[in-house]
């Protein structure tokens, strides 16, 4: 293969197979091919090379084809195939690391395979495995190189994410008795952003449960766990500045910290959803002087009154703490289906925003422009703590006085609402999306609407990155502004499946969506050695 993931078809490397045998047959060396390094020269293993018309005395010889490369989920982009044993990791052998930055992976490790943590060495043994950071400026800090040979692995990369998820290679090789094959492999994702939402709002997770999909996440090479934990039903984090709004079943601060210690051990973001203006009953339910109400004096479910200071102040307060929660560099403001916006005439129904509108922005102040102005505070909040802001799709409105912030990323789910946008509209105004395409990602738990499981085989043979509504792509120019995207469980009807059954539903499915966010080209095997693959990893 070559560095841009194109592999030697098979035919072509039995070809050299058949050539190389003839090579050595016409030499008269005997039956077999001798073992070689990775260019194909050598002599047979345990020999001396022999003068010419010397018999060719008995001895012990091994001979092995040139190497297939490994077989992980998501598939390796590039290998170079050499011949030789391969490496499997036996007790006794030692995880080496170049730095001691890396003493968290090389422990990890090392406790996976069995082997000893031996730390910062600088001397060589058969069966180490080393584990080192090798700077290369410009280069996907999650790239990573493993090289098989010698009886020995390294695993390199430019940033300690790549070694990380070099090693998540190696573990999937070898699991089960399996052997890491020789050569060198070299790896990197298409896409920055892999991503697993979880609505725990509507339907309470424990811990437990959730730190065991860290590690799933983890070893499918993911590296972000949104956690939307604010909802009409529920508010599921323990918070200091508002406890009056948290649920009786909730995670607290202490279990919420080890989520995400274990999260960033696997070089997983945590991205907390607090979603607003809508969504929010469980706040306006402790505070319902705060709730929408419309013409008639009638409440809107789950609508905060964004004419009322206080509603930005309770907001505000709760961005302000659970970013000090949250270290990671991303925080999801929500910003979907404010109620007040899927009317036909927002300013006839709810006066008192229209009035605020003007007051704000004019007289041509539109209830539209109201809540934009809404999602940039919100948004600016949470960029002073250094991170980085990310919105649903219909909370972006066209033709307002008032435009998004730069810097807020689009999460596009949907396509449904009233004065829907396709994706290209976001695209062309220079926006960076992130992919939550509700036709193949999104696994509403009880089939709501007109929601169905998705199947991770429907993902491994019709999604791409690209497709980011319905089932049409994109145009491909746009390919480097789609960040990613995000597989997500939503728990509309939360009694309809236990835990163990969302597990279980879920696992396919996000193999299939890894595969895919780190090489969207068609893949290599089908869904049927796909699957069975994905079983024998499991």
């Amino acid at each position: 293969m070559s560095q841009h993931g194109r592999r030697i078809p098979a035919n072509k490397v039995k070809q050299r197979a058949v050539i190389a045998s003839a090579v050595v047959a016409s030499l008269g060396v005997g039956v077999g091919l001798w073992a070689t390094d990775g260019d194909g020269d050598g002599d047979p293993p345990g020999s001396a090379a022999r003068s010419s018309g010397e018999a060719a005395a008995p001895s012990p010889s091994r001979s092995y084809p040139l190497s297939k490369e490994p077989r992980t989920i998501p598939a390796v982009r590039d290998h170079t195939p050499a011949r030789g044993p391969g490496w499997q990791p036996e007790k006794g052998n030692r995880v080496v690391v170049a730095d001691s930055g890396l003493a968290d992976e090389g422990k990890l490790v090392a406790g996976e395979l069995g082997m000893a943590y031996a730390g910062e060495k600088d001397d060589e043994r058969a069966g180490d495995l080393l584990l080192d950071v090798k700077a290369d400026k410009g280069a996907n800090p999650e790239s990573y190189t493993m090289t098989v040979r010698d009886g020995r692995v390294t695993v390199t990369g430019p940033a300690e994410a790549g070694v990380w998820f070099g090693t998540r290679t190696l573990k999937q090789a070898v699991d089960g008795g399996g052997t890491a094959p020789e050569g060198v492999v070299k790896d990197e994702p298409a896409k920055p952003k892999r991503g697993f939402s979880l609505d725990i709002a509507r339907k309470h997770y424990d811990a437990d449960w959730i730190k065991d999909r860290i590690r799933e996440l983890g070893d499918l090479k993911y590296n972000e766990l949104g956690l939307h934990f604010s909802d009409d039903q529920a508010f599921r984090i323990e918070s200091d500045s508002h406890p009056e709004i948290v649920s009786d079943e909730h995670l607290t601060k202490a279990e919420t910290k080890e989520i995400i210690d274990l999260a960033t051990s696997r070089h997983i973001t945590v991205v907390p959803e607090i979603d607003s203006p809508g969504h929010l009953g469980a706040v306006i339910a402790a505070h319902p002087d705060l709730q929408l109400r419309n013409a008639q004096g009638t409440a809107t479910r789950g609508a905060i009154d964004i004419s009322e200071p206080e509603a930005a102040e309770i907001v505000d307060d709760l961005l302000d703490e659970y970013a000090d929660l949250f270290p990671g560099s991303q925080f999801h403001l929500g910003a979907d289906e404010y109620q007040a916006l899927v009317v036909s005439d927002p300013e006839a129904s709810y006066p008192t925003l229209a009035a605020a509108a003007r007051k704000a922005y004019g007289s041509d102040g539109t209830v539209a422009d109201l809540t934009t102005g809404w999602l940039n505070g919100r948004a600016k909040t949470v960029m002073a703590h250094d991170r980085t802001p990310r919105a649903w799709n219909d909370g972006f409105f066209k033709d307002t006085s008032v435009e998004p912030v730069e810097d807020l990323k689009v999460a596009y789910w949907t396509g449904k609402e009233i004065g829907a946008r396709p994706p290209a509209e976001y695209l062309s105004a220079g926006r960076e999306v992130l992919n939550y395409n509700d036709e193949f990602l999104y696994y509403v738990l009880g089939e709501p609407q007109t929601f169905v499981y998705p199947t991770g085989e429907r993902i491994y043979e019709q999604w791409t990155p690209r497709v980011l509504r319905g089932t049409q792509a994109v145009d491909a120019e746009y390919d480097d502004q789609v960040l990613g995207g995000s597989f997500a469980v939503w728990g509309d009807i939360p009694s309809a499946q236990t835990q163990a059954q969302v597990a279980d539903g879920i696992r396919l499915p996000l193999a299939a969506t890894v595969q895919k966010l780190w090489d969207p080209d068609k893949p290599e095997l089908s869904w049927a050695d796909f699957k069975s693959l994905a079983d024998r990893l499991d």
